[in-house]
């Protein structure tokens, strides 16, 4: 959905899931569920991450999260452009009231 997608995007750009909730007023752990979820729910992980310690951790985008992110961009550009034809049908159905 959504908010997966827009998680996604903020992992890419910041490196970092507990950067990314933060971004969406999102704890770490709902973050880092949803990560979890996402890459079970994908033949291959959409999210590499690794441990935080003393160098730090940190989190990126794989060739298929990135594949995945992409597709799901595209499939909302086609799902307003359709909406929008939609919208005007039934805008063009209202009455007058002014």
């Amino acid at each position: 959905g959504p908010g997966k997608a827009d998680l996604l995007e903020l992992i890419r750009e910041t490196g970092s899931i507990s950067a990314a909730g933060r971004a969406m007023s999102m704890s770490y752990k709902r973050a880092w569920m949803l990560v979890e979820e996402m890459n079970a729910a994908f033949r291959n992980p959409l999210i590499d991450a690794t441990r935080g310690g003393a160098k730090g951790g940190g989190a990126r985008l794989t060739e298929a999260g990135a594949e995945v992110l992409a597709n799901y961009r595209k499939l909302e550009d086609i799902m307003a452009e359709a909406g929008a034809a939609r919208l005007g049908k039934l805008q063009s159905m209202l009455r007058d009231i002014s």
